[in-house]
């Protein structure tokens, strides 16, 4: 077989085939694509044994995905670490020469790209749909996992203002996610985040979900994303490595677009819920006004009626 096309071609590959992938192949691709610093010095046998599983399935899972046998496939894996290793020389050699008002003019003139690309190519009937099914869903879920966290946090914790029954399915553990998310059925939702390197737990939570006829949202980079494999609603934005860092720019702003036309579709709850919190923080000496910058009511429903007109 050829050179890799690019760093994460043995990835893509894994994530392209997933959702027709037997369970035992799942299995291993869940655990390289999780510890690939470690499968990429073990032998067949060695996954095999630390999954309970057959060498031999181990071996037909790397020729599955076209390669020659089991060797070419962790050559090709020790190829993709390589290189995810020397993205951090790439950088050194892109940015090494660069004064330090240069490198900021280029980071954020990129991330300026990246939202003005997402302006251009999100799905305004898929961000509507994505409004109506977190208003209307029993229980939300929302995951996403390493650089992701802080957008399914960020997430969280506005949902949480606005309606009840919000939960962030945080765990380094593919069972604990599944037992947080034991009771999701068809009247509940799931958001799931994820952008290159794809996270195969998210990815397994998102088909747990589907499974369950729960109502699934991806927040994604494309609509070749292996998220979409599950997700009835696709919310697309641009996010690609800066040097070692995710670019979460446009991602994040999508999450506030989301936030605040929920805000517009329920300003009565909200306030009402902002007026609890902060009835319990005044009665019970928790009050954290220095920190909590409320929503202006008549910002806000200034908004709303302009919709209206």
């Amino acid at each position: 077989m050829g050179d890799m096309e690019n760093q994460n071609d043995i990835i893509e590959r894994m994530n392209a085939r997933y959702s027709s992938m037997s369970k035992s192949h799942k299995l291993i691709a869940a655990y390289i694509e999780e510890h690939y610093d470690q499968a990429v010095f073990m032998t067949a046998a060695k996954i095999g044994e630390t999954l309970g599983i057959s060498e031999s399935t181990v071996v037909r899972f790397a020729s599955g995905l076209g390669y020659d046998g089991y060797p070419e496939f962790q050559q090709a894996l020790a190829e993709w670490v390589k290189n995810k290793l020397n993205t951090v020389h790439k950088m050194g050699v892109k940015y090494g020469k660069s004064s330090q008002s240069e490198i900021i003019n280029s980071v954020l003139s990129a991330d300026m790209e990246k939202i003005q690309h997402t302006i251009e190519n999100l799905d305004v009937a898929a961000f509507e749909t994505a409004v109506e099914i977190i208003l209307n869903a029993k229980n939300i879920y929302i995951i996403g996992i390493r650089s992701c966290e802080p957008l399914a946090e960020f997430l969280h914790f506005y949902l949480h203002m606005i309606r009840g029954g919000v939960q962030l399915l945080c765990s380094t553990s593919v069972s604990e996610m599944f037992e947080q998310m034991i009771r999701i059925d068809e009247n509940d939702a799931i958001i799931g985040i994820s952008f290159p390197r794809y996270s195969m737990r998210t990815l397994k939570a998102m088909e747990f979900a589907n499974d369950r006829n729960a109502k699934v949202i991806t927040i994604t980079d494309s609509i070749h994303s292996p998220m979409n494999l599950y997700s009835s609603c696709n919310l697309l934005a641009r996010s690609d490595m800066v040097s070692i860092v995710d670019s979460l720019v446009a991602p994040l702003s999508v999450i506030n677009a989301l936030v605040v036309a929920l805000c517009m579709k329920r300003p009565e709850e909200v306030k009402n819920n902002l007026e609890q919190l902060e009835y319990v923080w005044n009665n019970y000496q928790v009050y954290l006004n220095d920190e909590i910058n409320f929503i202006d009511e008549d910002n806000m429903f200034h908004q709303s009626s302009l919709k209206k007109e």
